[in-house]
């Protein structure tokens, strides 16, 4: 395992498994009180979905369980979304910005636009993605076609 994690790139899912075992500890602290409470339950919660979900074998209450545990995540990032995540202004990442200011400067050669690249700009937390909206099928792919690790999406 890597000693710092933002540095890595091209991660597998098993990385951020790692990540997440070992993110609560690292996160302890880092947030005022309030908000840290919440992203610790929230890191909680991530765990123990991750690990109903990667179980070997799964009888009707503990799919439903998994439905349960769930919703109980998808309140929670609701709250960490309007409550922790509106308290912070984040910004995008210096290599992102740079990206950017790139991309810019190729479309400026032909269109004329003007915008401020001087400073990076906002990044809020979205739960309008393909991912948050799929996790809720996963109980629902395991009653229909059994645990999660008794098929693949690879090529073969």
């Amino acid at each position: 395992f890597t000693n710092n994690t933002s540095k890595m790139k091209k991660l597998a899912a098993w990385d951020f498994k790692d990540i997440l075992q070992c993110a609560i500890p690292v996160f302890e602290g880092l947030f005022p009180a309030n908000h840290d409470r919440v992203v610790q339950s929230l890191l909680y919660r991530f765990a123990q979905w991750h690990a109903l979900i990667k179980l070997r074998m799964h009888s009707g209450s503990m799919v439903t369980f998994l439905e349960d545990t769930f919703k109980k995540l998808s309140q929670m990032l609701w709250k960490f979304q309007c409550d922790t995540c509106a308290t912070f202004n984040t910004t995008e990442l210096p290599k992102e910005k740079a990206a950017h200011q790139r991309r810019f400067t190729e479309q400026s050669r032909t269109n004329v636009t003007s915008a401020d690249l001087s400073r990076p700009r906002a990044k809020k937390f979205n739960l309008n993605t393909y991912k948050f909206h799929a996790m809720a099928d996963y109980a629902r792919s395991i009653r229909f076609f059994g645990t999660t690790d008794s098929f693949t999406t690879q090529m073969v």
